[in-house]
């Protein structure tokens, strides 16, 4: 674990190759997992039994410590890495800890982002089978959300009991990559055997309902009950079909059933951490399941866990959605950033972040307080860590330690990255005496009893700071007609990660600026309203250079090029 990965840096792939992975049957059976409840997958990864997360009910729960980010930009931030940094140095530390992560969706991986296994040494292992296939999770929500789809023309073609008006269909199809062509289509096409030609169209998996319910489910009659309240259109005279009407439930549980139980592996260092689920932050609620959440609290005394893109989309979901579905309280908020980020955040662009800039830094520093400032209006006692990044001068770090100090915030340099645990101690020991210091009282940013409409419009204003929300009568119909049946749901919010605004090239702290409503969509089944604003898209595009273009298999059979 050199300090000179700063002047001589390994890929993550090479470093991941080098680390001494224990045999996952030993992992488990530290954490007092019996080898009848563990299903592995090779050597290095598992899948805990549903039995042996119900005999856990009784156990306290440990500490749970969120990482979210602030807004990000192609210079990174690294919430997962300095999770995974921050776990293994509290166990480093003497503390039982372990790290609950997001699965990887190929999109992002083959698309601009590369991996999402952390980076340096600070990793989770097996990282290429983490980014790629894993256990088959997204390959099972693709494959159960695609049975609906079928199900729903069939349904059609063979006489249509339910009255079921294809023109008002709003079930779409999923595929777990990137692919712009696939977002809106025609399917029906041709013979008669075919089935009726009408409009259709695809969502990235890890933005589709059943990917939400996956996540928020607590168990298999749960995640049945789920599916089965799904709405996948209306009839004529605009009465809602659920899943239960074509009977679908069933089966697409039985897809699921082996899917549901949470994955384990570990870091490079041995700490344990349990990678389920992984619904986007920006087109969905950004956490991983509440199964994995719930049992690894069972199982550890500190629980690190990480939330999507910038703290305005991934924290706010963490809190309002999936905390108020678990009835879990978090106890302590660590918000990442770069000096990188910062500059970039004061105007300046790829090419000029590697250079000592303190009038950018200051300037950019308002996007940061926002985000500190908005986590703690949760209730939870908040740190920041400052990821830290080769170029990064002491001049910049000593003015981004005063200016988190002028906000009354500590703020930690991590260095996690190169060093590993070593390099993040100081994190831990701060994130350890916060959460002892300063107990949590925890609470929602909105009640369930509060209309829909001012969900969207308190998210708005408290969190991105915008003067209110717009939406033409069309959209403002559908929220009074959902408010009778459904108006006690959460909000999730869709929309551009890049800015606190709709617009991503809007960067800092914007404010009085107005949230445009541009769809509504019912997941009814996960339990909340998705709300689209701005020109979010809920199936991505690959961009020009794609990070496919550089991944292979070499004349060793190694994958290369995934980052």
């Amino acid at each position: 674990m050199p300090i000179t990965q700063h002047s001589n840096p390994l890929s993550d792939i090479e470093i991941a190759r080098k680390a001494n992975v224990k045999p996952i049957r030993k992992l488990a059976a530290k954490m007092g997992i019996k080898e009848k409840y563990l299903l592995p997958y090779g050597h290095d990864k598992a899948k805990i039994s549903l039995p042996f997360i119900e005999t856990l009910a009784d156990k306290p729960d440990g500490k749970l410590i969120l990482v979210a980010g602030m807004t990000p930009t192609k210079a990174g931030e690294g919430k997962t890495t300095t999770s995974v940094g921050l776990s293994d140095a509290l166990n480093k530390i003497g503390k039982n800890s372990s790290v609950c992560l997001r699965e990887p969706s190929l999109g992002p991986c083959f698309g601009m982002k590369g991996g999402a296994a952390g980076g340096g040494y600070a990793q989770v292992v097996p990282m290429e089978d983490i980014n790629l296939h894993f256990t088959g999770d997204f390959h099972a929500i693709g494959a159960a959300n695609n049975l609906l789809a079928a199900m729903i023309d069939n349904h059609i073609y063979w006489g249509n009991e339910q009255k079921l008006d294809f023109r008002r269909v709003t079930w779409r199809r999923v595929v777990d990559m990137n692919d712009r062509a696939l977002r809106e289509i025609t399917n029906g096409l041709g013979a008669v055997t075919n089935g009726f030609p009408r409009t259709d169209g695809f969502d990235i998996t890890v933005a589709s309902e059943v990917m939400a319910i996956f996540c928020l489910a607590t168990g298999l009659d749960d995640l049945k009950e789920r599916m089965a309240n799904i709405i996948i259109g209306s009839r004529r005279d605009k009465t809602p079909v659920f899943v239960r009407d074509i009977n679908a439930q069933g089966a697409m549980t039985a897809l699921l059933k082996d899917a549901l139980q949470p994955n384990l592996v570990q870091t490079m260092e041995g700490t344990p951490a349990f990678i389920h689920g992984g619904p986007f932050a920006n087109i969905a609620h950004g956490c991983n399941s509440i199964l994995a959440t719930t049992t690894a609290l069972k199982l550890s005394e500190y629980v690190v866990t990480e939330a999507g893109f910038g703290a305005d989309l991934g924290a706010e979901k963490f809190f309002n959605i999936k905390m108020r579905k678990a009835g879990l309280k978090p106890d302590a908020a660590v918000i990442v950033c770069t000096v990188r980020a910062l500059k970039m955040h004061g105007g300046l662009d790829e090419q000029q972040i590697k250079k000592e800039n303190i009038g950018a830094m200051v300037k950019g520093f308002d996007n940061l307080a926002r985000h500190v400032e908005n986590t703690r209006k949760f209730g939870i006692p908040v740190m920041v860590a400052i990821n830290k990044f080769s170029a990064d001068s002491k001049a910049e770090i000593d003015l981004l330690r005063q200016l988190c100090c002028e906000i009354g915030v500590n703020a930690i340099v991590s260095d996690h990255w190169a060093m590993g645990s070593r390099g993040a101690m100081d994190l831990a020991k701060n994130v350890v005496e916060m959460i002892e210091k300063e107990p949590a009282e925890f609470r929602y940013l909105y009640e369930d009893d509060m209309k829909l409409w001012d969900k969207v419009r308190t998210i708005a204003q408290e969190i991105y700071g915008a003067q209110g929300i717009i939406a033409d009568k069309k959209i403002r119909d559908q929220f009074a007609s959902l408010q009778e049946d459904y108006g006690h749901l959460p909000v999730c919010i869709a929309k551009t990660p890049l800015s606190f605004s709709t617009d991503p090239a809007l960067k800092g702290a914007p404010s009085n600026h107005v949230v445009p409503i541009r769809e509504v969509r019912l997941s009814s089944g996960a339990g909340f309203l998705v709300v689209i604003c701005g020109d979010v898209m809920t199936m991505p595009g690959l961009p020009r250079a794609p990070a496919a273009e550089k991944i292979c298999v070499n004349d060793e059979g190694q994958i290369e090029g995934l980052f």
